[in-house]
């Protein structure tokens, strides 16, 4: 047996400080009204999320047909483009 497989491993494990996001596509967001600005605070209201200290990423799934101005901590490059071909905004928190 070689001696790096014989000794014992320990070290550095990033699990504990990883930054998770919670994932809402783009579909969801349908459920909102035309014109309307959402953030946090009315995902967690659409219970979308699961709390107001939760980071969100939008997610390009689905189809978007409405106006949305929606804040978010992170955004895919197709859900930006689908918010803002539908005539919406995109806005990183």
């Amino acid at each position: 047996m070689p001696f790096f497989r014989r000794i014992p491993k320990r070290g550095f494990n990033n699990a504990r400080f990883a930054r998770r996001c919670e994932i809402v596509n783009v579909c969801q967001l349908e459920r909102f009204d035309d014109g309307a600005e959402v953030g946090v605070e009315q995902l967690s209201e659409a219970g979308l999320i699961d709390s107001l200290k939760s980071r969100v990423k939008i997610l390009g799934n689905g189809e978007l047909t409405k106006r949305l101005q929606v804040s978010a901590h992170k955004f895919s490059k197709t859900a930006e483009q689908k918010i803002v071909s539908s005539g919406g905004t995109a806005k990183v928190i």
